[in-house]
């Protein structure tokens, strides 16, 4: 559980609580994604509003989850998804281990490559989906 008392239930409310500075990114989107997935009717509006800005890596990474949880769940995609997190310009590997980026060139989800985002197949699961 949050320190908040509750998970967050929209991506906006991740990136409000990685600029207060109240919550680390990853722990917070791990809480969102719990959330999302244990709660199916709330799910398009917990993309719905558009996040402020935080930095390249994150904002990239905040719009390609939402495109690509969209298109999993067959929800539709926020409009912002095309405007926010367009800013890298060098691509970004998780994991920082050379030896993985091919796995992770090759298994990365669309909606991440195509932000220049390279991550596992994986990077969205919880043990509670």
């Amino acid at each position: 559980m949050s320190l908040f008392g509750k998970k967050p239930a929209t991506l906006s409310d991740v990136v409000r609580r990685v600029r207060a500075g109240e919550q680390k990114f990853d722990p917070s989107l791990r809480e969102f994604l719990d959330w999302f997935y244990t709660n199916p009717l709330a799910r398009e509006q917990a993309l719905e509003e558009r996040p402020a800005s935080i930095d390249a890596v994150h904002d990239a990474y905040v719009a390609a989850v939402a495109e690509h949880l969209a298109r999993v769940y067959g929800l539709q995609i926020p409009e912002w998804t095309e405007v926010h997190g367009n800013a890298l310009r060098e691509p970004f590997f998780a994991g920082g281990l050379q030896s993985l980026k091919g796995v992770l060139v090759a298994e990365s989800p669309t909606a991440f490559r195509r932000r220049l985002l390279f991550v596992s197949k994986d990077a969205l699961s919880r043990p509670r989906m």
